[in-house]
Parts: structure tokens; C-alpha cells; sequence
């Protein structure tokens, strides 16, 4: 049966992230202002969040980060000038970032890790469940999961994360989850977390990917959460405790997600992501697809 619980309104979009595997690109530009064809990344996390229904979005920062505000903040004399040449084509896609979300700002200071990033927003989260997003992680907008994530929480209470199946020798790279079925065919129950295990110590091929709606109970299990992995403070370690305890903040599920799903965190996905994205674009995918083909097949003679 569905319970009565808080509606989510809020998002918190971890961002301070030194972006060291996209070195020197990063030296001075954000990893998160990386175009992806042409939008930055992160203009796509805000865009799914603002999808989803939350457009309170706070955004965790910390040095060098200033492009990211200026990015979704006005920009007048940009405006003015494609105003003054009647470019209305660009000047909405310039005013498009400034007006999708009422955007807040927090500096983490040290990074302490993800599960610090997200202690982070405790003071303008408040009581209220909220959603994090990771800026590595898109979701195709065809493909809904923070809807239906928040859907599972209005549901099921407690917090809710996105997890995909994957193949066992790439489980080393996520945290991991020990899981039990439910009735819903797309939702499991989570018993148990752990933060990027050796294949044989793995409990699932259940990863967990960049998307969560917690309970704010996490904050103060955060609090008290030593560091873990990395030396640094674990959100999968306060999870595990969620799911240990369901007196404590309530039950932890998951939403098995098999859409479409774009890794920008890594060289080799990001360029991937490019390539998909453009070629569903309707105003770039014709001529880029024809170009591509034309490439591998010289490609393919050659080698």
C-alpha cells in the first residue's frame, strides 16, 4: 500500500571534484563545464532534475569553480549583443541555462569525499528527503529514473538508489549492493553496501551509478561516519548502516535501471557520449552519421 511521505522538492548536485583524469583540460576549466557536443555536462544533471519536478538545486562547489555559477547565472552583455544582431536562435539557449532551476551554491572546502560533499547540503536540505545527482553520470531524458526513484520513495519511505547490473569484472569500479526482490519487478530491497569490492568479495553485480534519493537521517549518520575508502568519507558506508537499522531513517531500495545511460567521468566514455548524443540530434545526427560511417570504413580498409 502507498504511504503518505514528505514530497521532494530538492536537489544537491555534489560538483567539487578535482578532475584530475581530464588533466591539463581541467588545469582551469571545472570537468564539469566539459561540453558534451554543446552543452556542458552539468547543464544536462540540472535539466534532469528540473525534469524530475525539483527545481530547488544546490550545488556543491569548491575552488575554481566559479565558471559553474556563472554558467546558469545571466549573462547581460552576451544577451544584448545577440539581441542587437536578432539572433533569437542562440539567445534562448544562452537564457535557458539562467532560468531552469532556483540555483544555490556551498563551498565544500576540503575534499572529504562524496559522503562529506553531501553532508555538505544539510543546512539547506533541512528535514525534507532530497535527490544527489553525480555530474559523471547522465541519463538519457527518454529514460526517467529519478522519477521513478522518487516515485519508489513516496512508496517505500526511507532513501531509494539507482543501481545497474554489470559485468563482474567491472564491479571493482562502484559500490555495490546486496539485494532481495520485491514485488516490483524494476525495485529490490537493499540488505547491505560495499565500496568497490574485488569481484569474489562482491555480493551482486548490482552497481550503484550516480543517482540517490536519501532520508535525512543520512546527515547524522554522516556525522559520525569515519573515513573510509581513500581516506575519505563514504556515502555507501552510511547507506549500509540505512540498511542495517530501517529504525533509522527507514528502509534503503533500489531502482534497476537498463536504460540509457552516458559515463562522462572517464576519457573514453565521454568521447562515447559525444559520439551517441550527437548522433540523435536531429540537427547534427544526418550529416555526423554519414561522416562516421564514411570514417570507420576507411578505418576498417586501412587496418
Amino acid at each position: 500500500m502507498t504511504q503518505s511521505h514528505p514530497r521532494i522538492s530538492k536537489a544537491v548536485i555534489p560538483a567539487a571534484g578535482l578532475g584530475t583524469r581530464f588533466l591539463p583540460a581541467t588545469k582551469a576549466t571545472p570537468k564539469e563545464m566539459l561540453p558534451v557536443v554543446d552543452k556542458p555536462a552539468i547543464q544536462y544533471v540540472v535539466e534532469e532534475a528540473v525534469s524530475a519536478g525539483l527545481d530547488d538545486v544546490l550545488m556543491i562547489t569548491g575552488r575554481n569553480k566559479r565558471p559553474l555559477e556563472d554558467h546558469f547565472d545571466r549573462n547581460y552583455e552576451l544577451e544584448s549583443a545577440l539581441q542587437k544582431k536578432g539572433d533569437a536562435g542562440r539567445l534562448a539557449k544562452v537564457q535557458e541555462s539562467s532560468d531552469l532551476a532556483t540555483m544555490h551554491y556551498v563551498r565544500q572546502g576540503d575534499p572529504k569525499g562524496l559522503g562529506h560533499a553531501v553532508l555538505c547540503a544539510a543546512p539547506h536540505v533541512g528535514h525534507e528527503p532530497f535527490a544527489v545527482l553525480l555530474g559523471d553520470d547522465l541519463i538519457d531524458p527518454r529514460d526517467p529514473l529519478l522519477q521513478r526513484m522518487i516515485e519508489v520513495q513516496e512508496q517505500y519511505g526511507g532513501s531509494v538508489i539507482a543501481l545497474m547490473e554489470v559485468a563482474p569484472e567491472q564491479i571493482h569500479l562502484y559500490g555495490c549492493a546486496a539485494v532481495e526482490t520485491t514485488p516490483d519487478g524494476d525495485v529490490v530491497k537493499v540488505t547491505g553496501l560495499v565500496e568497490k569490492p574485488d569481484a569474489v568479495d562482491a555480493p551482486s553485480h548490482y552497481a550503484v551509478i550516480g543517482r540517490y534519493v536519501l532520508d535525512p537521517h543520512v546527515f547524522d549518520i554522516l556525522r559520525r561516519t569515519e573515513p573510509g575508502r581513500g581516506g575519505e568519507i563514504q556515502l555507501t558506508d552510511a547507506l549500509q548502516q540505512l540498511a542495517q537499522d530501517e529504525k533509522v531513517g527507514g528502509p534503503v531500495h533500489g531502482v534497476v535501471f537498463k536504460g540509457r545511460r552516458y559515463d562522462t567521468g572517464d576519457r573514453g566514455d565521454y568521447l562515447r557520449a559525444i559520439v551517441r548524443l550527437a548522433c540523435e540530434r536531429e540537427d547534427l545526427g544526418p550529416d555526423f552519421r554519414t561522416w562516421l560511417r564514411s570514417y570507420v570504413a576507411e578505418e576498417m580498409q586501412q587496418s
